[in-house]
């Protein structure tokens, strides 16, 4: 199965159980591995047969930004649902979510959940 990545997508959202992390907000940053095949579009260079990652990109960025969830493991999944929904070329897809400042006293490079998602019934 080919892939399409979206990769460091940083955006600004107000995800968290603490009142301060959905009074102040901070930074989220996602990867998005779809898996699709590609074929037909490459050899006919033809954007219909594929996923315009623009579109994709946009449609991430109004969900991260839109409506607050307590945990980033919800943020992920909604993010994956509406992948899913919205192309329905794509077989399989892993999106993570990584927090970089979560709201405890710890020396780490950030939280991720990284969550895998397969269409029922699609074999490669």
């Amino acid at each position: 199965m080919d892939t399409i990545t979206l990769s460091g997508m940083a955006f600004y959202g107000y995800h968290g159980v603490f009142p301060e992390e959905t009074k102040l907000g901070q930074r989220f940053v996602l990867d998005v591995a779809l898996r699709l095949p590609l074929e037909q579009a490459g050899r006919s260079d033809d954007l219909t047969l594929t996923i315009n990652y623009a579109e994709a990109y946009e449609l991430i960025k109004r969900i991260v930004e839109g409506e607050p969830y307590k945990l980033i493991e919800a943020l992920a999944e909604r993010v994956a649902m509406e992948l899913m929904q919205t192309y329905t070329s794509i077989h399989e897809l892993t999106v993570r979510v990584t927090k970089p400042h979560p709201p405890f006293d710890a020396q780490l490079h950030g939280v991720a959940v990284e969550i895998q998602r397969k269409r029922a019934g699609v074999h490669p």
